[in-house]
């Protein structure tokens, strides 16, 4: 590998280009491709939301099992994709091609696994997610197109990571970019043009996800990137574990998403109905829409990070952890005031309905609050994940949906009723940043 001129270029960038100036550099595709991604999750919600409350309800009782799709994705990708750099800034080149096909395989099989058993288990799924008597027909049909589309959902977020983690986000952008721009075409022609309802936004959503696959898969095997190859693949404990420890943290964080949004929709249905859970559904997409500009942001520093810290230029990993930790609180905190005065105008663009928009605009802006928090709590958790710290990792990215929101979802609508709904993942969000900081302080005190 270092006799490669390529390879050695590389190298070269990333562990001497000035750290502010890297992260900025592989930051932007990044923000880019996440900021396409939430713009056409949120034309979905505003297509279906021309549709009727009950329908934007069935898109969000669906969530939850998108969310473990793309909690299986990113386990696979993110924990691929941290070995591959680290063993790149080691110059292990035949480790990495190893594991990058095993990934890929691994995404593909439990993709695979999820389609059918997704599809058998129907109606009990979104029974169990919060689905409503009045729109179950509409979740069941959008359940069942979105579950065929699992092995591409969960391959194409494998290689869009393995190749960040290389350093070729322009690359893994157009993957994205590529798969958006075909969502945000059929979702009109298909939901309004065709009158598909909630099939239709169904199924412009697969196909964005295939698209998004085959064009990344394409980009994977252009210039420097690893190949996958099928003579490559090791289905073996060794690398099992490695992926285990580098994509745990995103299991859990993804796979609690999904339990959180499942408790969050049955505690709006029985307190709010159909109108409740639409609107905690259009919340948490406007809060995705600018987490994904800050996960963007801290995508572009993990290369950075994973890179260095197998070279051993560790004190780039920690200038490059404060850069994003100033500039990402600094967003989020415009961003926050933003939400906080025009929540209401903000709900009732994807739903004009009175009583959506008083249950949104009440939990929009608890959430803007607690927004200026989330930057350090996202960027320390991508920080022990990139560097290989899988226990502290696991443990941060669980603290939100997981350790702090189960238990206040369960115990506060009990005794505030539907503000407890409203105020619960702000409370989380503050005690999240309390477990997840120091974390990351004594990881970087110790470099």
């Amino acid at each position: 590998m270092q006799k490669n001129g390529q390879n050695i270029d590389r190298r070269t960038r990333l562990t001497q280009t000035p750290v502010p100036q890297l992260i900025l550099e592989l930051s932007v595709p990044t923000i880019i491709s996440m900021m396409v991604t939430a713009i056409y999750n949120a034309a979905d919600k505003f297509f279906v939301g021309q549709i009727s409350t009950e329908a934007s309800a069935a898109v969000g009782v669906a969530f939850p099992a998108m969310a473990v799709i793309q909690a299986f994705g990113f386990f696979f990708g993110h924990g691929s994709g941290n070995y591959i750099s680290r063993m790149m800034g080691a110059g292990k080149h035949k480790e990495a091609s190893e594991m990058a096909s095993t990934g890929f395989a691994m995404a593909l099989i439990m993709g695979t696994l999820a389609a059918v058993l997704g599809n058998i288990f129907t109606r009990s799924l979104v029974e169990v997610m919060g689905a409503t008597p009045e729109g179950m027909a509409d979740s069941v049909a959008y359940m069942r197109i979105i579950m065929i589309g699992a092995p591409f959902m969960m391959g194409q977020f494998v290689i869009n990571n393995q190749l960040r983690f290389q350093g070729s986000a322009m690359y893994a952008m157009a993957g994205l970019m590529c798969g958006a721009l075909m969502n945000l075409v059929l979702d009109p022609l298909l939901i309004l043009g065709f009158n598909m309802g909630v099939s239709g936004a169904a199924i412009a959503t697969i196909c964005g996800q295939i698209t998004s696959f085959f064009v990344l898969f394409a980009g994977s095997r252009r210039g420097e990137n690893i190949r996958i190859k099928f003579e490559n693949i090791r289905l073996n404990f060794f690398y099992l574990k490695e992926i285990t420890n580098g994509g745990s943290p995103s299991l859990f964080r993804q796979g609690l998403a999904a339990i959180s949004s499942m408790l969050l929709n049955n505690a709006a249905r029985d307190l709010g109905g159909a109108a409740a859970i639409a609107a905690m559904s259009n919340v948490n997409t406007v809060v995705m829409s600018l987490s994904s500009a800050l996960i963007g942001f801290g995508q572009g520093y993990q290369p950075v990070c994973s890179f260095n810290y197998g070279a051993g230029l560790k004190e780039r990993v920690k200038k490059g952890y404060w850069f994003c930790v100033k500039w990402g609180t600094v967003f989020m905190l415009a961003a926050g005031v933003l939400c906080f005065i025009f929540a209401p105008e903000i709900i009732r663009f994807f739903r004009d309905d009175d009583a959506v928009v008083e249950v949104g605009k009440v939990a929009l802006r608890f959430q803007a609050c607690a927004l200026p928090l989330s930057a350090t709590t996202v960027l320390s958790n991508m920080m022990l994940q990139s560097i290989g710290k899988g226990v502290k990792a696991s443990v941060s990215s669980s603290a939100r949906n997981g350790i702090f929101f189960i238990p206040l979802i369960l115990i506060l609508p009990h005794f505030m009723g539907i503000l407890g709904v409203e105020i619960t993942q702000s409370i989380a969000d503050v005690l999240a940043l309390c477990l997840s900081l120091p974390m990351a302080l004594s990881e970087l005190r110790k470099m």
